[in-house]
């Protein structure tokens, strides 16, 4: 049984790299496809692995933003892409990174969609599943239209957040010999996404909140809730490294422009049409694969409910169809303007920002009920047939319309290279700044007049000593007062010292430029991006949870030696 068991899992992942590698062969002619995120993505991925060669294992301070004058990005925008990017980019060229990428996230994909179809339905049919889930029409629409990567990374591992909380909160049999590894399992799955991307870490947040809800109806008891409840708590607290100081520091920047005008839910729903003719066409494109993708879905639950009716059916069955069911019809709901209220006054839902994302948590009971379709004969292959047409329909509709472009690495590299680096992030913007402001070539230190009111800048002597990410360290000798400019923008971490003495950096007038009035003489001026509290706190939360789930992995692992004979 354990070499079957190998087989199947073989099987599975030669079934989900195959589907992968089909879903970029596109790329393999037409060159990447350069989506709304792109240059986001790769410029990350490029000024991490620029980090790691300065020594820089956990990248803070985004370097080569704002043209060199650098944003805490990485303090806000989870970790898990950004390193598996710039890794990637040391294995293979950098133009090839962005397919590598999709074919590791899709094959994880179609793994994590089997190990949820596997657990109640036959081999063959939980193969369809893995296959429908790493080709789904909207991870189709993330790789050719948005190449959002992070959130590709998310929505591979839904199928086994959803099916870890389903465990835990007792909706499933729990296969897994004890509560407590279960609550370990859920609590890994559930952080890894929200360490993948914030937006789909809100959007499993929900979904685990509402099969909690459903638990605690339907057994009548808030057992499930507490369950649940540790489940989260661990989950958080394991991802509390990224998160704490992710909402701790946004006070510093201008995060509020994550919301702008075309952002926001209102902006987003379905069909909206608005006065930009861009955001129309693409909103058009992402509302119709949202009508593809519920269509087949509720086609499929269909067929799937009328197959278990004919047959005797598990338990568990009925409880995931009616879960996955309910699942449905909530990301359905979100999707359209009635929804409105939901998105102004529930927490952090307005950060998802577009309500089609909810197709992130619709695409796993897609895979689930087509893969369920397949168990009934008659039905089998015509259900296949309509599957392969509506993919390969929308694959083929998405590569016509993507922008195809390899020039957009390069073109980073290139502006790295010259000591120019990229365009900054509005949300990430520091509240002192204006990035609109900051000039695209700047030199590293520039003297200024000794008043800020005008005169000529006086003769003055530069040596950097060290220039790197997370620190900079010069000498300036004058004989006159002077000011300086660094190209660096103030952000509260930044810790600045004059001659061994901290100092508080003036600002630009029009941004946020860091600018030092030294006397005369040689004054040695110190830059260093420091652990601030919020930080190291996450920190200590972080490796608390890490001690916790082992814990609870250990206490289960030996329930279970005790319990075999």
């Amino acid at each position: 049984m354990a070499s079957a068991g190998f087989r199947e899992w073989l099987l599975a992942v030669g079934v989900s790299l195959g589907t992968a590698l089909l879903v970029i062969a596109p790329f393999f002619w037409l060159g990447n496809a350069s989506g709304h995120d792109f240059g986001f993505h790769a410029a990350s991925w490029l000024d991490v692995a620029g980090q790691w060669r300065e020594g820089i294992f956990f990248p803070r301070w985004t370097e080569w933003a704002n043209h060199g004058f650098g944003e805490p990005r990485f303090i806000f925008y989870p970790p898990l892409s950004w390193m598996l990017g710039a890794a990637l980019g040391f294995a293979v060229p950098w133009n090839a990174v962005p397919g590598v990428f999709i074919v590791i996230a899709q094959t994880m994909a179609g793994i994590c969609a089997f190990a949820l179809a596997r657990r109640f339905l036959p081999r063959n049919a939980a193969l369809f599943g893995a296959a429908c889930y790493a080709a789904n029409p909207y991870a189709l629409l993330i790789v050719y239209m948005r190449s959002d990567f992070a959130e590709q990374l998310a929505c591979a591992l839904m199928p086994l957040v959803l099916l870890t909380a389903l465990e835990l909160c007792g909706l499933v049999e729990n296969r897994h010999g004890s509560l407590s590894r279960a609550m370990a399992l859920f609590a890994v799955a559930f952080a890894a996404v929200w360490l993948s991307n914030a937006p789909a870490g809100v959007l499993a947040s929900y979904s685990v909140a509402l099969i909690l809800a459903w638990a605690v109806l339907a057994q009548k008891s808030l057992q499930p809730l507490w369950r649940g409840a540790g489940g989260l708590a661990l989950g958080f607290g394991l991802a509390s490294f990224y998160l704490l100081p992710a909402a701790y520091e946004q006070r510093w920047v201008n995060i509020t422009q994550a919301l702008s005008s075309g952002l926001q839910s209102s902006d987003n729903f379905l069909y909206t049409m608005g006065n930009d003719p861009e955001h129309n066409a693409f909103n058009w494109i992402a509302s119709s694969t949202a009508i593809l993708m519920m269509v087949m879905t509720g086609i499929a639950a269909i067929s799937a409910r009328r197959e278990a009716a004919q047959e005797q059916e598990g338990e568990d069955r009925k409880k995931l169809w009616r879960m996955l069911m309910l699942l449905s019809v909530a990301a359905a709901i979100l999707m359209i303007r009635p929804s409105s209220i939901f998105w102004e006054h529930l927490p952090k839902l307005r950060f998802v920002q577009f309500p089609w994302r909810w197709m992130a948590i619709l695409a796993v009971p897609y895979a689930y009920f087509s893969a369920a379709a397949m168990v009934r004969t008659r039905m089998r292959w015509i259900w296949c047939v309509l599957v392969l047409a509506a993919v390969c329909g929308t694959a083929t509709f998405l590569v016509k319309k993507a922008w195809w472009d390899s020039d957009d690495i390069p073109s980073l590299q290139e502006a790295i290279a010259n000591d120019q680096g990229f365009e900054g992030t509005d949300e990430y913007d520091p509240v002192s700044d204006d990035h609109t402001n900051l000039p695209e070539k700047a030199l590293r230190v520039q003297v200024l007049p000794a008043e800020e009111s005008g005169g000529s800048a006086p003769n003055a002597e530069i040596h950097i000593e060290r220039w790197t990410a997370e620190e900079k360290i010069l000498r300036v000798t004058s004989r006159e007062p002077l000011r300086v400019g660094l190209r660096l923008l103030d952000y509260p971490a930044w810790r600045v010292e004059v001659n061994g003495k901290a100092v508080r950096p003036e600002h630009a007038e029009t941004n946020g430029e860091m600018i030092l009035t030294l006397t005369p003489g040689t004054e040695r001026i110190t830059a260093r991006f420091a652990r601030t509290p919020d930080r190291k706190l996450g920190s200590a939360i972080s490796l608390l949870a890490v001690l916790t789930l082992l814990a609870l992995l250990n206490a289960g692992g030996l329930r279970l030696l005790s319990a075999s004979p």
